[in-house]
């Protein structure tokens, strides 16, 4: 394991984690989900195609939502500070023999679609059509009142080799879980670009795949809102995880699942990381305040399922650990 220096000046300047692009099998089902009971709102929608924002949001949206008949990832999108950064990110995916091609999206325009080093299908852009923010609209707030997205995570086969590339790119290691061998290895990362605990972390795992997308809440009374919400109109059955408090992060959280399968995670109160000194906060994987501080373990499927990307084969991890796993 090689914790390595932050890199702060990267090749290309990414800003935070924008969007997660999501195929799903019945788009109305899926827009009760999120729409009705979660509380996110409509930005766009046509046959096939709902996009969506938090209250929060000025960005067209943060979750694409795209009726494919299949439940997959099919993309993984940052926001850059300039063109003139999606410039130079082409041929520096392009020096290490990564795929990455210019496409013109909707609503996004010029967008570098592209792969990390294990294959996780990404979008850099740097400018999006713009809505008015919902955020003192308060006869719109529904469900979760969910401000915007934070953070994405996924199941790595290799956590160094993720943590490597990334940081190479100036995401900056907050909180990381190692394991008690002798010299240890990383099992989980937690990066972040925006100034939080993290815009991407990484989990040990069967692997690449998408794990969750975390979107904020303002407050913890927003997540107890919405489990009354999910148990009293149909949804009960998909909440998987929490209410809690991780250990790590100190994020107040719930981890529900929509109707497709994809796991989404509503998170409040982590903490500011935008300090050039800050120094990564060090877990063991068997300490049991790790995963929740009040040392409630999460379940099998929490650690063992997740969403498949797009166009990437799905490979065992190279480590083998066990976390501990509620009975």
């Amino acid at each position: 394991m090689t914790v390595k220096p932050p890199v702060y000046h990267p090749p290309f300047n990414v800003l935070r984690v924008s969007h997660v692009e999501l195929g799903v099998t019945d788009l109305s089902a899926s827009r009760a989900f999120y729409v009705d009971c979660l509380g996110l709102l409509v930005a766009d929608e046509a046959k096939d195609t709902l996009y969506l924002r938090g209250i929060e949001e000025r960005n067209h949206h943060s979750i694409v939502l795209r009726e494919t008949g299949k439940p997959l990832c099919y993309a993984l999108g940052y926001k850059v500070a300039s063109e003139q950064d999606l410039d130079q990110a082409a041929p520096w995916f392009e020096a290490k023999g990564l795929p990455a091609e210019f496409r013109n999206v909707p609503f996004q325009g010029r967008t570098l679609f592209a792969r990390d080093v294990r294959g996780m299908p990404l979008e850099f852009y740097a400018k999006m059509e713009q809505r008015p923010s919902a955020l003192q609209k308060y006869g719109l707030h529904r469900g979760a009142r969910i401000q915007r997205i934070d953070h994405l995570n996924c199941f790595t086969d290799d956590v160094q080799s993720s943590y490597e590339f990334y940081n190479d790119l100036g995401f900056r290691l907050t909180e990381y879980t190692e394991t008690e061998d002798k010299p240890p290895q990383f099992w989980a990362v937690w990066m972040h670009r925006k100034g939080n605990v993290h815009d991407i972390a990484f989990t040990n795992g069967k692997g690449p795949r998408l794990h969750h997308v975390g979107v904020w809440t303002a407050s913890a009374i927003d997540i107890l809102n919405v489990c009354d919400v999910m148990a009293t109109t149909g949804y009960l059955a998909n909440m998987e995880r929490g209410p809690g408090r991780h250990g790590i992060s100190n994020a107040f959280f719930l981890y529900v699942r929509d109707p497709d399968g994809h796991r989404v995670e509503m998170f409040t109160s982590d903490y500011l990381t935008v300090d050039h000194d800050h120094e990564p906060i060090r877990w063991t994987l068997r300490d049991p305040q790790r995963q929740t501080l009040w040392g409630h373990p999460a379940p099998k499927s929490w650690f063992e399922e997740g969403s498949v990307f797009e166009g990437c084969d799905v490979r065992p991890p190279v480590l083998e650990a066990q976390p501990i796993v509620a009975r």
